[in-house]
């Protein structure tokens, strides 16, 4: 029967530790791991294999090292990639990245747009009372001095009599009957209006134009007055007795006022009532004036 075999090589005698002349087998330089059947079982060498399994673990945790090392780098510049470009910068330089532009897509409602306008200039009120031409609106003493009573501030002046004549002279006196005739005077309307024992006749004279009025102005003089209008309740007044007048001039009319007492006394300077009875006449009949204008510049406007 052949003797079994360990390891590599040919046939080894057996060595018996109890017999002097028996010597020990010379092992192999490389461990073995081969394992041997039947009679006498061989025993591996566990400190080679406890070497080897060793040098494997290192190995396999140097790879895993490596590994998670590799793959703390990628992260990290993963993340390092997203800080850049959350902070809008393209580069290490910190150089800012162009954000695109993006244009509105076709049909995108937009600001709308007008045509410039401009307003026509408002028409001049004046400019239809200086011709009459354009002063064609109706005119008699109810639409010049309307209304029973004329109330100016707290002061309430009630209506006389009113007249209407195309003889201007006859509606003057002093020098003025040759101012109206001389310069182109159309027509004369008067009203009078009364507070107490103050009486006020108020005369308007109409002209073609402007000029023609503003001409008649600059000729009158303080003997140039309107005639005293008595009537309606009111006796005859400046006859004979001093009054306070006034003359002025607005578009194409000229209009005149005289002031007294229906007692018949002389206006001195202290009578500051008078005064103001003929100044507030004069005002009205010059707003009066001016509404007509007014009027017809709204009317005209709105055709």
């Amino acid at each position: 029967m052949r003797p079994m075999s360990y390891g590599q090589g040919g046939p080894q005698s057996q060595w018996d530790p109890w017999k002097p002349q028996s010597q020990q087998p010379q092992q192999s330089q490389q461990p073995q791991e081969s394992w041997s059947g039947g009679g006498d079982e061989g025993t591996p060498d566990w400190a080679a294999l406890a070497e080897a399994s060793e040098t494997r673990g290192k190995r396999r945790k140097l790879l895993f090292i490596a590994g998670g090392a590799l793959a703390t780098v990628a992260i990290g510049a993963a993340v390092a990639l997203a800080v850049v470009s959350a902070n809008g910068h393209d580069d290490a330089s910190g150089h800012p990245t162009q954000v695109p532009s993006a244009s509105l897509p076709d049909g995108s409602p937009t600001a709308p747009s007008f045509a410039p306008t401009s307003a026509p200039p408002p028409l001049d009120p004046k400019v239809f009372i200086s011709s009459a031409k354009k002063d064609t609106a109706p005119l008699s003493p109810a639409t010049l001095f309307p209304g029973a009573r004329l109330t100016m501030g707290s002061t309430v002046y009630k209506k006389g009599a009113t007249g209407d004549t195309t003889d201007c002279a006859a509606a003057a006196g002093g020098s003025l009957p040759g101012i109206l005739t001389a310069d182109g005077c159309t027509r004369v309307m008067r009203a009078t209006y009364t507070n107490g024992d103050i009486a006020v006749t108020v005369g308007v004279a109409l002209f073609d134009n402007e000029a023609e009025a503003t001409k008649a102005r600059k000729r009158t003089d303080d003997h140039s007055i309107v005639r005293a209008l008595p009537g309606k309740g009111v006796a005859s007044f400046c006859d004979g007795a001093t009054c306070r007048s006034t003359r002025n001039a607005y578009g194409r009319y000229a209009y005149f006022t005289l002031a007294g007492f229906t007692n018949g006394k002389n206006v001195t300077t202290k009578d500051t009532a008078v005064f103001r009875a003929g100044d507030d006449v004069a005002e009205f009949t010059f707003q009066q004036i001016h509404r007509r204008g007014l009027a017809q510049a709204s009317a005209a406007a709105n055709r």
